[in-house]
């Protein structure tokens, strides 16, 4: 019997990689996505005549009860929220509606429509925000410095209270930083690998940067979403850390992106106080030993083959643009 899984931020990187992973096991994949004159679909152009795209929001219970009703799924995967930490200082109202409410109304439709529902609520990293162990796992107390870290805490404990209170199949992965050439350009790594490119081939001289000295436990996209999927194939829920356990700083970051095309980074970087965070997040680096242990999950990208997979990404679109 073939399963039906619904896919909420199907548009985004990580709703990219997560449909061709079901996809390629045989789903039927329903993909939300929020009705704007702007919506694009580049993400997941190729596999357009794969997916069934249906209207809908987290800011709207109704649309969510309409989606689970009209097609029946097994597996919903919550990847959809206001994820950018930045511009959460900016809009923090908002950025609750979509990442800590969004979740409620999700989770409530569920119990409406289908308990029996498995629900995967994409967690963060963000949420341990000022660090108090080293590295963080499942058991490390959250301090988020963000409204986007505050939303997805609220997000992450209604997934538990749900499980607890009604018995659904629910899990969250809280993930650390995971990118891939799909990755926004607002995103350091990917503005980072996009100007070298760019800077190698003359379109522009420089970029401006933030903190240097911030340390993340980056992973690639394509890994992780395989995490997601393992979560939900378990027999009893839980909620788990996908890192790497590996950290690295934005230096090391601009050191191998200019190194892939033969620059020395520090003749282009430059510190801009406008890409300091109101509350620095300084350190983060995962502990993904449950997950290894209990999903069998291991990363296989390395961080330097990342990066300079996403540089070779970012010239190979720049030369055919």
């Amino acid at each position: 019997m073939t399963k039906t899984a619904l896919i909420t931020g199907i548009t985004g990187q990580d709703g990219s990689y997560l449909a061709e992973l079901l996809l390629g096991k045989g789903y039927e994949v329903i993909g939300l996505h929020r009705r704007s004159s702007t919506v694009t679909f580049e993400r997941i152009s190729h596999l357009a005549d794969r997916l069934t795209l249906v209207a809908g929001d987290l800011l709207d219970e109704a649309s969510m009860i309409r989606v689970l009703r009209d097609h029946k799924p097994s597996e919903v995967y919550n990847l959809a929220a206001q994820s950018f930490v930045q511009t959460s200082f900016a809009q923090p109202t908002l950025t609750g509606e979509v990442t800590a409410l969004g979740v409620t109304r999700l989770l409530d439709a569920i119990l409406l429509v289908d308990p029996s529902i498995r629900f995967y609520q994409a967690s963060s990293s963000e949420m341990f925000g000022k660090v108090l162990e080293v590295p963080q796992s499942e058991a490390t107390p959250f301090y988020p410095r963000s409204p986007y870290g505050v939303a997805k805490v609220y997000g992450h404990w209604m997934t538990v209270n749900y499980r607890e209170s009604y018995g659904i199949h629910a899990s969250s992965g809280i993930l650390f930083n995971h990118e891939s050439p799909r990755r926004g350009l607002e995103f350091v790594t990917r503005k980072v690998s996009f100007s070298a490119a760019a800077i190698k081939l003359g379109i522009q001289t420089n970029v401006s940067l933030g903190n240097l000295d911030a340390q993340r436990d980056w992973g690639f996209a394509a890994d992780y979403v395989k995490a997601m999927w393992l979560m939900l194939q378990q027999d009893e829920p839980g909620d788990y850390v996908i890192a790497t356990g590996v950290t690295n700083p934005v230096s090391e970051l601009c050191r191998i992106a200019f190194d892939q095309v033969g620059l020395d980074w520090q003749d282009h970087v430059v510190i801009d106080e406008r890409f300091m965070r109101p509350a620095e997040v300084d350190l983060l680096i995962g502990d993904p030993s449950k997950a290894k242990a209990s999903l069998g999950w291991e990363p296989e990208v390395t961080f330097e083959e990342l990066i300079r997979m996403m540089v070779d990404a970012d010239l190979a679109a720049l030369k055919s643009s």
